[in-house]
């Protein structure tokens, strides 16, 4: 595990208007609780869209047509860099704002802590972790639960 701060560059695109929607420094808070003591520099972009970009967005890349809650991209690096060079680059996050408000709604959690979740989850993603696997999702719930946690929010998978 990598220790000591992250640096960061975080980018938060808003493709919709911002009422409602957490502020970039809370986005911010929440990627480096996810990333603290896992990698050291990042840059990545998140960019949080309305319905009808999400699902053209998960169309298009995972063939799903719905729009969904987050969707991860984990960068590529181009190829030919010289040897030892390396790019902070970590990748993408898009949230679709009005499927997060309604789960939020749906779950009777709080808007705030329901996107502290997804962008947790997110970084995760990105990160390399999946959950296709009953094994390997037990794992990743159970990080985001302890990073959540950190920050003073509650289980976002216990059920009332």
């Amino acid at each position: 595990m990598t220790q000591g701060p992250v640096h960061l560059e975080v980018a938060v695109g808003y493709a919709l208007p911002r009422k409602g929607i957490p502020a970039a420094t809370s986005f911010r808070k929440w990627v480096a609780a996810a990333l603290n003591g896992r990698i050291r520099e990042a840059d990545l972009a998140i960019r949080l869209v309305g319905a009808r970009e999400g699902r053209a967005l998960n169309r298009h890349y995972r063939g799903k047509d719905y729009a969904t809650n987050v969707l991860s991209f984990p960068a590529e690096l181009p190829e030919g860099l010289p040897k030892g060079v390396t790019l902070p680059l970590l990748g993408d996050l898009v949230l679709c704002a009005p499927v997060v408000a309604r789960e939020a709604k749906e779950q009777g959690k709080p808007l705030a802590a329901h996107y502290a979740h997804l962008i947790v989850h997110g970084c995760l993603h990105l990160l390399g972790w999946d959950h296709e696997d009953p094994r390997e999702a037990e794992a990743m719930e159970q990080l985001e639960r302890e990073i959540l946690a950190g920050l003073g929010l509650p289980d976002p998978y216990r059920e009332d």
